[in-house]
């Protein structure tokens, strides 16, 4: 069976993407949907030049006619997050007394029994992966390099910011994915409010040392170390630390 004629074929939605700098092109949110600048009854046709990412507020106003289409071509030329080098902060909403963290298949839970701060992954005594519980929250913190060690992207207590450096940036449901080119994921991360997340892919760095995350191991590479399907229930400490 044939595809729509209005279905977007992948390779013209990735042109938009990194055109619109992974976000919509008003705000920076990186929750978006593709909208035509020009109607598509009008030019039936998914030129990607005459297209922008939408955030579901600003593509409502538009569609309602509460945004001029001169507006949203304005924007298109000069997008949202190219102007900062970076997206829009997005608030993940992260909450309750435990956390679960996924990272290469392996897994650990943190039960929280007062407001703390718990460091969940450790490089040379820097956390790299942290969760704080403060007044019935739970706010997380992580940075995903590549492996030349840049910044891929990074959670601050639960804002969301991303690199518009990469080659592309999708987030589609729950899932984040920032590849290097064609079938190449640098990162991939799994959202899982209230309480989890899944890191299936990505690098995580400090003091020269890496952690490799792959999808089902973690590679230790100054050690030639990998590890799988590591587990821990914890009420202290950190889960996993290496120098």
């Amino acid at each position: 069976m044939s595809k729509n004629k209005r279905d977007i074929p992948d390779p013209i939605k990735r042109q938009i993407r990194q055109r619109c700098g992974f976000g919509c092109v008003i705000c920076g949110l990186p929750l978006y949907e593709y909208e035509h600048i020009a109607e598509w009854s009008r030019v039936g046709c998914h030129d990607p030049v005459d297209m922008a990412l939408l955030c579901p507020t600003h593509h409502a106003e538009k569609t309602r006619g509460l945004l001029p289409a001169a507006d949203v071509k304005s924007a298109n030329e000069n997008p949202y997050n190219f102007r900062f080098g970076r997206s829009e902060a997005f608030p993940l909403r992260y909450s309750g007394s435990s956390c679960l963290v996924n990272v290469g298949g392996s897994r650990w839970r943190h039960y929280f029994s007062t407001d703390e701060v718990v460091p969940l992954l450790v490089i040379k005594g820097c956390p790299v992966i942290e969760v704080k519980r403060q007044d019935g929250r739970l706010l997380l913190s992580l940075r995903i390099y590549d492996k030349q060690e840049n910044l891929l992207l990074e959670i601050v207590e639960n804002e969301l910011v991303f690199s518009v450096e990469s080659w592309d940036v999708e987030l589609v449901g729950r899932k984040l994915t920032i590849r290097g080119g064609s079938r190449f994921i640098l990162a991939q991360v799994e959202f899982y409010t209230p309480d989890a997340i899944m890191i299936t892919r990505g690098v995580f760095a400090y003091g020269g040392s890496q952690v490799q995350v792959e999808s089902n191991s973690i590679f230790l590479e100054k050690y030639n170390v990998r590890l799988r399907n590591y587990g821990a229930r914890m009420n202290g400490g950190a889960a996993l630390s290496f120098d």
